[in-house]
């Protein structure tokens, strides 16, 4: 099958674009919803590391260190170091916005002091996903290439390389989707938490924080869905080559 028409790659249309114009529109809402979320302060006046604190003593978990670094949405949770880290954008600021996210953080280190499977599928799934994301979609590319422009003696070597590339570049895949329950879960998990502990006291306060997490639960499928057109596209055109031969 020929994806190329005048000059247009259709594999593209099909598999990248629509995952190129989601994350367009979920960065658009994660800056626009962040930026109008962070001007309103909830009104028990806790900042973000603060409500963290309580979130994790409501769970009894003791020995989680929270830690400040610098940059803007910067926040996350290190399970193995057991480290909470929230950004200047969310440390001290006590706006729903900051505290919604400095939540949803400590919802990572609830699911791994509770043993959420998808949680530690992840964590073991970090290394192939590095390496696949890397080396992955090179060697396919590479293998499609020489092998389309080398006799048939060397094809099956050819197609190997290829093989060895879908298959790790399938590692890191998965990878992707498996973030996927996970960040979802870490939301479901904070705004309850936010709302049974008293951090906040109404369901406009609860309303923000959702629209605002909601907005970055967005960016993950949109990098999923990236990393699924891709391997899908890669793998179409491998198989239109072995098809032409």
């Amino acid at each position: 099958m020929n994806y190329m028409y005048n000059g247009m790659d259709f594999t593209y249309l099909i598999y990248i674009l629509p995952a190129f114009i989601l994350s367009l529109i979920a960065q658009f809402l994660v800056k626009t919803r962040f930026a109008k979320y962070d001007k309103i302060e909830c009104k028990k006046g806790v900042s973000g590391a603060q409500a963290a604190a309580v979130l994790l003593r409501s769970n009894e978990i003791n020995d989680v260190k929270i830690a400040h670094i610098s940059g803007n949405l910067t926040d996350n949770y290190n399970p193995s170091k057991k480290v909470l880290s929230l950004s200047d954008s969310t440390f001290a600021s006590r706006s729903i916005a900051a505290v919604g996210v400095a939540a949803h953080e400590t919802g990572h280190a609830i699911q791994h002091h509770k043993g959420y499977a998808p949680l530690a599928i992840r964590k073991m799934l970090v290394p192939v996903a590095n390496f696949g994301s890397r080396f992955g979609p090179l060697l396919a590319v590479a293998g499609i290439i020489l092998g389309f422009n080398n006799g048939e003696s060397n094809l099956p070597l050819f197609q190997l390389l290829t093989d060895i590339g879908l298959i790790l570049f399938g590692g890191a895949v998965l990878f992707y989707i498996i973030t996927l329950p996970v960040e979802f879960n870490a939301s479901r998990r904070a705004l309850k938490i936010l709302k049974e502990t008293g951090v906040f006291t109404d369901k406009a306060e609860i309303r923000g924080a959702r629209k605002v997490l909601t907005a970055a639960a967005l960016t993950y499928v949109a990098s999923a869905l990236t990393a699924i057109g891709s391997f899908l596209r890669l793998l179409m055109i491998a198989k239109g080559r072995g098809r032409r031969r």
